[in-house]
């Protein structure tokens, strides 16, 4: 069961782009009034923010819990894969929970309040994720939102059987259904393959995810040139605003035109993009141009995708670092520039996901992400990987750090 929603004053905090700090005053969980010198509700907690500066709380929307902390592979996207494929043979109920509340548990220290996670549903694993994380979305309910998507990594026509299990899935009380773009043996298939995700999502009335154009190394290869028929299938069912994809690598090696007319065809219909620069750097050397989507209208965020597995060995489910890295790899090295990643890392993705408001305004979600550096401005504390000193999730306190560190030089 949920915990309660919590009243709570945050005091002597700075809003990002403020000049001076403020208070924040939260009653049943949502924030109540932003300002100078407020007063508590009787009964409310009271935590002083030293003039911290403080964040909505950051989002995920693109987390493969299920397949984290499985150790690393031959660094290639087929070994990545492979792998994978023979770790499911292995999976249980209980490794699953275990692997996905341990990186939750990360997730949170660093300041995520909402996760959408592909979850891998084949005749291999069954629904054992899927039910390990059902159970987990029950369990950290009130903490972290947890959005699941049935997601059939290794196909549906080319894995018989499949195709039921993601519709018991979603009779189940997932959230997404979700597909794979290149998954199919042939182009055809795989345009099947969409037209089928979309298919169910109508008849269950939930939102799609695609994993879709992801490997670069083959850029002949029709079936990693499929985000246009994403957008298509999107704008010919009304599913504009609900749709989403992840990675689309390929769009940063088309030329000038080509980028152009995709990235229109993505923005026209609704289509969200949610770049993944740790797995996308690490497996193709590149990662969708996060600037350009954003100029040319497109819906787009960020996200860790894998953690320590074999599609990316290194993470650390820090949605700042991830911030910072895609920072180093496009053109956001201004104040202005951070500013709008810091979006895509919080108030933005959560309004692609459908989700409760997560930005610093009344009415909103009170989900707060206050980081250690008293005094710093955001753009200070992004790029000195300040602490999360409070995180609180629905007016509650769930996670806090402190660090302390003595200099013994001039």
């Amino acid at each position: 069961m949920a915990p309660p929603a919590s009243d709570l004053l945050l005091t002597d905090v700075l809003l990002r782009g403020g000049t001076a700090p403020v208070d924040v005053r939260v009653v049943d969980g949502r924030i109540a009034e932003v300002g100078p010198g407020l007063v508590a509700t009787a009964g409310a907690t009271t935590v002083v923010g030293d003039g911290c500066p403080v964040l909505p709380g950051l989002v995920e929307p693109h987390l493969h819990l299920d397949k984290a902390m499985l150790g690393p592979g031959d660094g290639t996207l087929q070994g990545a894969i492979a792998a994978t494929a023979e770790a499911k043979q292995g999976f249980t109920h209980d490794d699953v929970v275990a692997r996905a509340q341990d990186v939750l548990r990360r997730a949170v220290t660093h300041g995520t309040t909402l996760v959408r996670t592909p979850v891998d549903v084949d005749p291999t694993v069954g629904l054992t994720s899927i039910d390990a994380l059902l159970e987990v979305r029950e369990r950290w309910a009130g903490i972290v939102e947890l959005q699941i998507v049935a997601f059939p990594q290794e196909g549906i026509a080319g894995r018989p059987g499949t195709d039921e299990l993601l519709v018991e899935a979603l009779r189940r009380g997932v959230d997404v259904i979700g597909g794979c773009s290149y998954a199919e043996e042939d182009v055809e298939g795989c345009r099947a393959h969409l037209r089928r995700v979309f298919d169910l999502a109508e008849r269950f009335d939930v939102p799609v995810d695609v994993h879709a154009d992801f490997d670069t190394a083959d850029s002949t290869d029709p079936r990693q040139a499929l985000a246009g028929d994403v957008a298509a299938l999107a704008r010919a069912r009304g599913w504009g605003g609900r749709t989403t994809i992840g990675h689309v690598t390929t769009l940063a090696g088309y030329d000038d035109d080509a980028r152009c007319r995709l990235i229109d065809e993505l923005a026209a219909a609704g289509v969200g993009v949610v770049v993944l620069p740790p797995t996308d750097l690490y497996l193709q050397g590149t990662a969708a141009p996060v600037g350009e989507l954003l100029d040319g209208g497109v819906a787009t965020a960020l996200s860790s995708n894998n953690v320590r597995n074999a599609f990316t060995p290194f993470g650390t489910v820090d949605m700042l670092d991830v911030t910072l890295l895609a920072a180093h790899t496009h053109p956001f090295g201004t104040r202005e520039g951070l500013d709008r990643l810091l979006d895509r890392a919080s108030a933005g993705a959560a309004e692609m996901l459908g989700a409760p408001r997560h930005d610093l305004t009344r009415g909103a979600r009170a989900d707060l992400v206050v980081l250690d550096a008293p005094g710093a401005d955001h753009h200070t504390a992004l790029l000195d990987r300040a602490p999360r000193r409070l995180v609180i999730s629905n007016g509650r306190v769930v996670a806090s750090t402190r660090t302390d560190t003595t200099l013994h030089v001039p």
